[in-house]
C-alpha cells in the first residue's frame, strides 16, 4: 500500500476490505491505480536535491516540461487490447469523485495479488472501500510501486510500478494513461523488488531486480536491448571466492554516451536478491540490503561504493568486534547481542586498521585505537555501562595516509602508507592520559 497526503493529521480511517472480486465486470469508463506495503512520505524538494547525471548533457529532459502541462503516457489503459492487462474496473462516478475530492485528502495505492486498485480515504466512510480504479493484471503481479511527489498536482499523478516480471508500468492516474517499461524483460528478465523516483527528478526512477541489480530507468525513453559496456568498471576490491559479496560493478555509467535508450543506468551490487533500498534525507546516498545478508552505502549521484568493511578485530575476552569501513566509521560489535552497539565518527576517510590495546581493557573498559587514509590516529574509550557513548582520547595527525596500529606495553606503533613506521612511548602512570599528547620517544 501506498498513501499520498498533503494533510498534517489523519484520523482513524477505520479498516476496509479490497481483495479482488471476480464477479466485478469490465468497465469502459474507467481509471486504475497503484499500491504495495504502508508507507508515507514527504513532498519532494526539488530545488534543493543534487540532480542526477547532471554532468551529462545527453540526460539533459526530453522535450519541454513545466508544472502546467507536462508530458503523459502514451497508451489508455481503458481502450488497451493488451493481453498483459486482464480487466480494468472504473468507479462509476469516479469523474464527480475526483472532483470533490479534498484537496488535503488522502489517496491510497494498494495490491492483492494480481488487483492494484486507486483509493480515496478521504471519502465518506461508505465510501472508502470503493476503488476509484482497480487494475487486474493477467501475466504478472505488481510487487512495489512509487508515487512522484516533484510532479504531483491536482489533476497529474504519476506512479511507477514494478512486477514479478520485471516489467513496470508508468501510470498517470488522472488521464488514465500507461506506458509499459521493459517489455517483456528486453532489459533485465527478473522480478522487480523495490522501486522509486530518483529524489527531485520528473523522469528518472530506480528498480531494484532480484539477480542483484540496480537500473536507472527513464520513463520517456524507449526501451533497447541491453549488455554490459565494453568499459563498465568495478567499484572496490573483492575476493574471487566471495562472489555473493562483490562490490559495486557499474555495467553502465550515468556519464555513458550512450543514452538513446534505456537504461540510463546499471549497477552490479549482488548475486543475491536486492530485498529493498531507501535514499538518505540529502538525496546523495544509497542504503541497499541484500538477501546475502550485506547492507551497502551507495554514493549513487557518483557511483562510488562505501559500504565495504576494511579491518576487523577481536577484543581481548571476545566479547566484542570492532570494524573499520569506507564510510569512515568504526563500529562496535557485541557476540552476546549480535548487533552493533555503537558506531564512532572521528575519520574523514576509509578506515585502515582497528585494534583492541589489550593493556588498557579490563572486565569492564576497554580502549582500542584506529587508523585511517586520513592520516589519523584515534584512541577510544568505551565501558559496559556507557556502550553507546564511546570517547575519543587521542587524535594524533601524520603526514602520511595510516595503515596499521599496534600496542606494546609501553608503547603505540603505527605504520604510514609511506613505509614510514611510527613509535610513541605510553604517558606515565598516574597522570590523565586524556589531557597528554602523545609523543615520539627520544
Amino acid at each position: 500500500m501506498y498513501k499520498i497526503s498533503t494533510s498534517s493529521t489523519l484520523s482513524n480511517l477505520g479498516t476496509y476490505s479490497i481483495s479482488e472480486n471476480e464477479k466485478e465486470s469490465r468497465s469502459s469508463s474507467d481509471v486504475l491505480g497503484n499500491g504495495n506495503t504502508p508507507q508515507s512520505f514527504n513532498p519532494g524538494t526539488p530545488g534543493k536535491v543534487p540532480a542526477f547525471g547532471g554532468d551529462n548533457f545527453l540526460l539533459s529532459p526530453l522535450g519541454n516540461k513545466d508544472s502546467i502541462k507536462r508530458r503523459k503516457p502514451k497508451s489508455s489503459l481503458m481502450k488497451s487490447s493488451s493481453t498483459y492487462l486482464s480487466r480494468v474496473i472504473a468507479n462509476e462516478g469516479l469523474s464527480k469523485r475526483l472532483q470533490e475530492h479534498d484537496p488535503e485528502g488522502l489517496f491510497v495505492f494498494a495490491n492483492i495479488n494480481r488487483a492494484f486498485n486507486w483509493l480515496d480515504l478521504s471519502a465518506s466512510t461508505t465510501s472508502k472501500a470503493d476503488h476509484l480504479v482497480k487494475i487486474l493484471f493477467s501475466k504478472a503481479h505488481m510487487l512495489c510501486h512509487d508515487t512522484n511527489q516533484v510532479t504531483k498536482s491536482s489533476g497529474h499523478l504519476d506512479v511507477i510500478m514494478g512486477s514479478s516480471t520485471g516489467d513496470m508500468i508508468w501510470f498517470e492516474a488522472y488521464t488514465q494513461k500507461y506506458f509499459r517499461i521493459n517489455k517483456n524483460g528486453i532489459i533485465n528478465p527478473t522480478a522487480v523488488t523495490d522501486i522509486h523516483w530518483l529524489p527531485g527528478s520528473e523522469t528518472l526512477f530506480l528498480a531494484a531486480h532480484v539477480d542483484g541489480t540496480l537500473i536507472v530507468y527513464d520513463k520517456e525513453r524507449e526501451d533497447a536491448a541491453f549488455v554490459p559496456e565494453e568499459n563498465s568498471f568495478r567499484i572496490g576490491e573483492a575476493n574471487e571466492n566471495e562472489s555473493e559479496h562483490r562490490p559495486l560493478h557499474v555495467n553502465k555509467s550515468v556519464n555513458s554516451r550512450n543514452q538513446k535508450a534505456n537504461p540510463v543506468a546499471a549497477w552490479r551490487i549482488s548475486n543475491s536478491r536486492i530485498n529493498g533500498f531507501s535514499f538518505s534525507p540529502d538525496s546523495c546516498h544509497l542504503a541497499v540490503v541484500s538477501e546475502d545478508g550485506s547492507l551497502r552505502i551507495i554514493n549513487y549521484l557518483k557511483e562510488h561504493y562505501y559500504g565495504g568493511f576494511t579491518c576487523v578485530c577481536w577484543s581481548p575476552d571476545g566479547k566484542y568486534i570492532l570494524t573499520g569501513g569506507q564510510d569512515d566509521l568504526v563500529s562496535i560489535w557485541s557476540l552476546n547481542e549480535r548487533r552493533i552497539v555503537a558506531r564512532c565518527p572521528g575519520h574523514h576517510s576509509w578506515v585502515s586498521c582497528v585494534a583492541f590495546d589489550p593493556w588498557r581493557c579490563g572486565d569492564r573498559n576497554y580502549r582500542f585505537g584506529s587508523v585511517g587514509e586520513d592520516r589519523r590516529l584515534l584512541l577510544w574509550d568505551f565501558s559496559v555501562g556507557m556502550l553507546h557513548k564511546p570517547k575519543t582520547s587521542k587524535i594524533v595527525d601524520e603526514d602520511h595516509p595510516m595503515s596499521w596500529i599496534g600496542f606494546d606495553e609501553d608503547s603505540i606503533i603505527a605504520a604510514c602508507a609511506d613505509g614510514h613506521v611510527r613509535i610513541w612511548n605510553r604517558p606515565q602512570d598516574g597522570v590523565n592520559s586524556s589531557q597528554l599528547d602523545l609523543t615520539l620517544p627520544g
